[in-house]
């Protein structure tokens, strides 16, 4: 069995800046073959539910009025980072676009909706301690039926 982490808004925790979830019924079938871990960096490092939306603004995360919370997405990274240790997670499946969770392709700061290239402040934390990350909208490694 191969432990993951997982967004828990992907696992259908309404904790979303919106107090919503986006269930991902793909990722939660994993859970048939492989222990799913649920952490929400927002909420980790102490944002409430729901929450101004918050964009990445070169190296700091800033909320649509403006208010930094680069502190916060920081505690809620290493949170993430100790739990994946802790449990030697094998990989994450993180919500795709979030100032927190994307992967490759986050808002780019000007709250309209346009994206750039750059990843989430949790995503790169574990990306530079060689914990790979996937987003809902990727193939993982546990899709593949193991064969043992």
């Amino acid at each position: 069995m191969r432990v993951i982490l997982a967004s828990a808004c992907l696992l259908g925790f309404s904790c979303r800046y919106k107090g919503d979830h986006c269930r991902c019924d793909r990722l939660l079938s994993l859970s048939e073959d492989h222990i799913l871990i649920p952490v929400c960096p927002e909420q980790m490092g102490g944002l409430p539910t729901p929450r101004i939306p918050s964009e990445r603004v070169r190296d700091r995360v800033l909320t649509r009025e403006g208010k930094d919370v680069t502190e916060n997405y920081q505690k809620g990274a290493e949170t993430v980072l100790a739990i994946a240790r802790l449990n030697h997670a094998e990989f994450a499946v993180l919500k795709a676009n979030s100032p927190a969770c994307g992967k490759g392709i986050i808002y780019d700061g000007t709250f309209t909706g346009a994206k750039k290239e750059g990843n989430g402040v949790a995503a790169e934390l574990l990306l530079s301690h060689g914990i790979p990350v996937y987003t809902e909208e990727e193939d993982w490694p546990a899709e593949e039926k193991e064969k043992e």
